[in-house]
């Protein structure tokens, strides 16, 4: 299995930046993608940004041209590089995971860090 650390959470004001990192338990490069998630209170778990292993990536709409998903394979560490903040983007962000082993394709979630974006 994969074990996710997210760490770089915090409040900032609007109009900041935040990163937020994952680390991996493995090499991210045998993992199929990865990508980010938020959940605000009272909202649905949403997909922020996702990286596969090739390289590709979508972000929702929300956040395109503000965030940015990238990958550092050396460390087994994705980032979000979070800018321009809203308030709107408050939420506790997870990490996830997919990976297919033996055709079974399997879900991994990092236990979440908070972003508070307020004055």
């Amino acid at each position: 299995q994969v074990q996710l650390v997210e760490s770089g959470g915090g409040l900032v004001q609007p109009g900041g930046s935040l990163r937020l990192s994952c680390a991996a338990s493995r090499t991210i490069f045998s993992i199929d993608a990865m990508g980010w998630y938020r959940q605000a209170p009272g909202k649905q778990r949403e997909l922020v940004a996702a990286i596969t292993s090739g390289g590709s990536t979508n972000y929702a709409d929300s956040v395109k041209g503000r965030f940015t998903i990238s990958r550092d394979n050396a460390k087994n560490t994705v980032y979000l590089q979070m800018n321009s903040l809203k308030p709107e983007d408050t939420a506790v962000y997870y990490c996830n995971a997919k990976m297919t082993i033996a055709t079974i394709l399997y879900h991994y979630w990092g236990q979440g860090t908070q972003v508070n974006v307020s004055s």
